[in-house]
């Protein structure tokens, strides 16, 4: 993990200088303001996250051809905070504007083409709409295959994408053989306590607990939150992931005491770094609402 406390320090001495000495749209004050949207959004603060990217996005307008690719990183980076705080709507609008500049502005065979359409997927999964999702994750995934080596984490982060459609659409022999597709990259090129790991022992754990191999489920979602545990501030809104996966794992074995215990822990960080109206709490609500009604 990085010492994001230690960055935000230097990276506010650095905007103090640039407010100072540099006019207001400079675009070095552009980067500077980006920087801290940076280290708040890997933190979890995602609201201080979009201020900044949103300031950041402001100077580039001004100071911009309109199709400049920082255009489109700046809206990307915008659009992964309305992601994460499960404002879909809006993170489309803006993954929407950074593609638009991207095909304008990039070949299309492009790596951060594919970036870009693995952005636009995400949302449309998590919207629920799985043949869209599909849709622009196998464009995402052509394109990085011609583009990249067999072996590069961006087609074992594609695979595990579209692995996870087809878990969702309840296809459990096709999300394993994309997901062991992921795992076989992933163990060669990454660190083991890599965070990209620990999404894909969740998403795979997933898979096992609906196909009701509880002791597999439950040895992969512990790999995933002793990952997390280690990369993550003890207040980031993913160690929620791997709780709430525990809980669902005992509620499905009829531990409900212990179902309890870890959806009461998922609850109590999604509250603390996410948005009321966020999707994940409501899912952490209903899950805590099923375990007492099964008791």
């Amino acid at each position: 993990m990085g010492d994001y406390s230690k960055a935000l320090e230097s990276y506010e001495k650095a905007r103090k200088i640039y407010e100072e000495a540099l006019p207001p749209n400079h675009p070095n004050l552009a980067t500077s303001y980006n920087n801290i949207g940076g280290v708040y959004k890997n933190t979890g603060d995602y609201s201080k996250a979009l201020e900044f990217y949103e300031k950041t996005h402001k100077i580039y307008e001004k100071a911009l051809p309109p199709i400049h690719p920082l255009l489109a990183t700046s809206n990307n980076n915008i659009g992964q905070v309305y992601d994460s705080m499960g404002n879909y709507s809006k993170a489309l609008e803006f993954y929407e504007k950074s593609h638009q500049i991207m095909e304008m502005a990039l070949p299309p065979t492009h790596v951060s083409l594919a970036i870009s359409y693995s952005n636009i997927g995400q949302v449309h999964k998590n919207m629920g709409d799985y043949l869209q999702a599909l849709e622009f994750y196998d464009k995402a995934h052509t394109i990085l295959e011609q583009g990249l080596p067999q072996n590069h984490p961006h087609l074992a982060s594609s695979y595990n994408n579209i692995g996870q459609v087809y878990n969702n659409m309840g296809d459990y022999s096709k999300a394993l053989e994309f997901y062991e597709k992921a795992h076989q990259i992933y163990e060669e090129a990454l660190p083991p306590n890599h965070s990209s790991l620990a999404a894909f022992y969740n998403n795979i754990g997933s898979v096992y607990n609906e196909m009701g191999d509880y002791s597999k489920a439950l040895e992969l979602f512990e790999k995933s939150y002793k990952i997390l545990e280690e990369t993550l501030p003890s207040n980031h809104s993913n160690l929620a992931f791997p709780y709430n996966w525990l809980g669902r794992v005992y509620r499905s074995m009829k531990d409900y005491t212990r179902a309890l215990e870890y959806f009461e822990k998922a609850l109590a960080i999604r509250q603390q770094t996410l948005p009321e109206t966020h999707p994940n709490r409501a899912i952490t609500y209903s899950d805590i609402g099923d375990v007492h009604r099964l008791m």
